[in-house]
């Protein structure tokens, strides 16, 4: 059977992207074919239908709108599927005219992928969307990183064992690897889709030959000293970005160049126990970086997600960020006058980007106005005064900030095609065209007002539509009439309506028509100008949408410290770690919106030399794992240069944060729970050093009692001789806290609790000392365990204690001679008891106590219930 020519055209087209979905354009749709159009079907839940046959068998198609095809991409992005985009090149009237079987030209514009989305409705707006490129040359590792939306470059020595926690840092949506080379794992683990690419593509000669074609120089050297492996990495993902953008490229800003150290060392597996930047649940609810969010732009949230992912090991610029914040603390009322106006600043960024790959619109140059308004509103409120922050970019490009507003209306229609984007008074020749069009509108109305009184038939009207043009419509029911009059010239007969013209109505349609299409080329045109003066300032503009980030950030820290109470910390390179009355910011968070106080507590870790640890032991529930975790995030946020919740703190410098908390298998690699311990703990006992600060809960508990403790012992002792590191250590292992008299860097610490009745009552607070037990039971008691199993578990419990105490291995025994479960007693219930001091409370009405009658209440009640006054 032979294939049509349509057909043809889109296998031919289909092989130039044999592992993409093809979205074919066909006039106001994407179709698309055969296995495309079954996998697109299932991914997106749409009709799967059949056009015609190919080789004897039924071609199955499906489709989505054009007007609404973002909407499908990005499901399709998301569920793994790559999508090359085929457009129409020529309108079907010019394939006409060369030849009545002329198909339309077509051709494919770009390539959608994870890491190269440009559009605001495939972005998270407070995100960055990387695609990075890796690249080993001899043993030495790069990886090198860009934002395409945004026009970010990075570059960074990246040895094979950092790439993991590189990934996961930076967020990667997508990485580009040589054929063939390793570390597809590593990244599919991360959550980025992998894509190979041919080893030419990563030659370091080639590469640097691309990126002066790119950026226009003649050397690198201004940008810095580059490895072969960077340069190589750089060049495979700008020949990448070409290949799917079909050459062409972003503004990407030239490539910074990451220094080893500059930042504090995090792992991935850190990065999820912590929370950084994503909650549990995957998004950032519940995430450090939602509980201190309070940015009020895009591209401020952009900046600070990157601080929390990546915080400085710098000094001088850890101090630079707090002293800018401090000034906004200090100067509350301008600060909050600044989040307003930063409140009008769009993203600039993006919008840039889009113009740069032809993709953005009218409201994207809107974007750049409003942006660069905001900026110079900013300017003149501070320019004056001591904010320590270079904000003097914000304050360039006045012309053509000028130029955008005379041209643009103040709330530009989202397409060029839909005209009105220029503003009337902006350029005489758009101005006349526009009159002409839409006075020929008024014309055409008042014809119709004559045809009607000429026919005396009142439901005539004059219409128009893109296969007739203008016409005069009127029922079946007068048809002769209007027949019988030489004036009208029949057209078009319906089921229920007939249509006619008139040369008048002929003259005037093209008068109207060149009117609107010459309004229309004139705006394509000025718009046109309007993009390329842009895209020539793109670097103060890329600076001033910096300055305005910096800015959001500093005043959004302010905002959170004065809302908050926290306080700035003491950061220097000293090995303190200090916290006075420290809080957690995310439980403090959860706690206050129910009406909870958070109970804050101290830590001392400082050291001079040699290690620093602390060794916690208490109950479960106590708040352990919330005192462990609030240290390290205090560290990550003092080291971002921000304010953290506390009265006081002082941080030597932490270059690398470990934290080994919670319990989770791995069962896609065959690892169990205690296993994905063990490697956490290897990674950190092999990695951490003299300033790392290390966090351990729980470690050996997922093995038998003595392996566990041995385990959790030699662990604490390595942390100690070996890393000689600052850390906290919660254990429910009592027999640790012996080690604290051996060893001169370790000091014990507790969850103090209260027992009452029975009951066990957290008090949350962390004081010097060990723990005698674990309350385990109790606990079990409160989790809702049926009693007769925590009366079991009493049992056991004091017999085994016992035992313990009685030495000569008596426990088993004496387990073994407690009744089975099933012959034990059951509990008695507990007995009902009226309480004097609740039918006292019953009588109360506390709105009518006065003060001195509460306070003798008071008194009264804890008489009743057996207190002393």
């Amino acid at each position: 059977m032979s294939v049509t020519p349509m057909m043809a055209q889109y296998l031919e087209i289909k092989a130039e992207a044999p592992d993409a979905l093809l979205f074919y354009r066909m006039g106001d749709f994407y179709e698309l074919f055969f296995d495309d159009a079954v996998a697109a079907s299932a991914a997106l839940d749409i009709a799967l239908t059949k056009r015609g046959k190919h080789l004897g068998e039924d071609i199955a198609m499906c489709g989505v709108p054009v007007h609404s095809a973002e909407n499908y991409l990005m499901t399709l992005i998301r569920k793994g599927f790559r999508v090359a985009v085929c457009e129409q090149l020529e309108s079907p009237e010019e394939a006409k005219k060369r030849g009545s079987k002329s198909v339309v030209k077509r051709g494919i514009v770009r390539l959608v992928t994870p890491g190269t989305l440009t559009e605001d409705t495939l972005l998270e707006a407070r995100a960055h969307n990387y695609l990075a490129a890796f690249h080993e040359v001899r043993g030495e590792g790069a990886l090198a990183w860009a934002d395409i939306s945004t026009g970010a470059f990075h570059v960074a020595a990246c040895p094979r064992v950092r790439l993991g926690p590189d990934l996961a840092r930076l967020g990667v949506a997508e990485l580009i690897l040589g054929e063939g080379a390793e570390g597809a794992t590593v990244a599919e683990e991360q959550g980025a889709s992998v894509t190979p690419l041919g080893r030419s593509a990563f030659d370091s000669a080639g590469a640097e030959t691309r990126l002066k074609a790119l950026f226009k120089v003649k050397s690198l050297d201004s940008f810095g000293q580059f490895s072969r492996a960077e340069l190589g990495a750089m060049g495979a993902l700008i020949e990448y970005v070409e290949i799917t953008q079909r050459g062409r490229l972003p503004l990407l800003r030239p490539p910074r160049r990451e220094a080893a150290g500059a930042m504090m060392a995090i792992d991935a597996a850190t990065r999820r126990n912590l929370e950084l930047t994503r909650g549990a649940g995957g998004g950032r609810d519940g995430s450090l970086l939602w509980a201190i969010d309070r940015t009020v732009t895009a591209g401020g949230a952009r900046l600070l997600e990157r601080r929390v992912a990546a915080p400085s090991a710098h000094v001088e610029t850890i101090r630079a960020r707090l002293d800018a914040v401090d000034w906004a603390v200090r100067n509350d009322a301008l600060a909050q006058q600044l989040r307003d106006m930063l409140r009008r600043a769009p993203d600039m960024d993006r919008a840039l980007s889009r113009l740069s790959l032809d993709r953005g619109g009218p409201r994207d140059l809107a974007a750049i106005r409003d942006g660069l308004a905001a900026g110079q509103s900013v300017f003149s409120a501070v320019f004056e005064t001591d904010l320590p922050l270079d904000v003097a970019a914000l304050a360039g490009e006045e012309a053509l900030s000028e130029r955008l507003e005379q041209a643009l209306v103040a709330e530009p229609p989202v397409m060029l095609r839909d005209g009105g984007a220029i503003a009337a008074g902006f350029d005489a020749e758009l101005d006349e065209a526009r009159a002409l069009r839409d006075e020929g509108r008024g014309v055409i109305a008042r014809l119709q007002a004559d045809y009607v009184a000429a026919t005396g038939i009142a439901s005539l009207k004059v219409k128009h539509n893109n296969v007739l043009g203008y016409f005069v419509e009127t029922t079946a029911t007068h048809a002769e009439k209007m027949r019988a009059d030489a004036a009208f010239i029949h057209r078009q007969t319906t089921a229920n309506q007939v249509r006619f013209t008139t040369v008048e109505l002929s003259e005037l349609e093209t008068k109207i028509l060149n009117a609107g299409a010459r309004a229309q080329e004139i705006e394509t045109r000025i718009f046109a100008a309007l993009r390329q003066a842009v895209l020539d300032a793109a670097d103060p503009v890329f600076a001033a949408a910096r300055a305005l980030a910096e800015l959001d950030v500093i005043t959004a820290l302010a905002d959170l410290a004065r809302a908050e109470d926290w306080c700035r910390p003491q950061v220097d390179e000293s090995r303190a770690f200090a916290v006075r009355a420290g809080r957690h910011p995310v439980v403090e968070r959860a706690l206050k919106r129910d009406g909870a106080p958070f109970v804050a507590n101290d830590t001392a870790l400082t050291a001079e030399d040699g290690a620093a640890i602390r060794l916690l032991t208490g109950p479960n529930m106590a708040g352990k794992s919330t005192w462990l975790r609030q240290n390290a995030l205090i560290a990550v946020l003092a080291q971002m240069g921000a304010f953290v919740p506390a009265e006081a703190a002082h941080i030597g410098v932490v270059s690398q944060l470990f934290s080994r908390v919670g319990a989770s298998d791995d069962l896609a690699r065959g690892r169990s729970t205690f296993m994905v311990e063990m490697v956490e703990t290897a990674a950190i006992l092999n990695q951490a050093d003299d300033r790392a600060l290390v966090i351990l809960d729980e470690i050996g508990r997922g093995t038998a009692t003595y392996d566990g403790l041995s385990i959790a012992w030699a662990t604490l002792e390595h942390l100690h001789d070996v890393n000689r590191c600052r850390a906290l250590f919660a254990t429910h292992y009592h027999e640790m806290t012996a080690l604290a008299a051996k060893l001169d860097g370790v000091e014990n610490a507790t969850v103090a609790v209260r027992e009452w009745e029975g009951e066990v009552i957290f008090l949350h607070e962390v004081r010097d000392g060990a723990a005698d037990r674990s309350y385990g039971v109790q606990v079990a008691k409160l989790a809702g365990l049926p009693p007769a199993v925590v009366e079991r578990a009493r049992a056991v419990l004091d017999a085994l204690e016992k035992g313990e105490r009685e030495g000569g291995g008596k426990a088993r025994a004496m387990i073994d001679d407690l009744p089975l479960f099933r012959a034990a007693p059951a509990p008695a219930p507990a007995p009902q008891t009226k309480s004097a001091a609740e039918d006292r409370l019953r009588e109360v009405l506390p709105d009518e106590l006065t003060p001195r009658e509460a306070l003798d209440l008071l008194y009264e009640l804890k008489g009743l219930a057996g207190g002393r006054a």
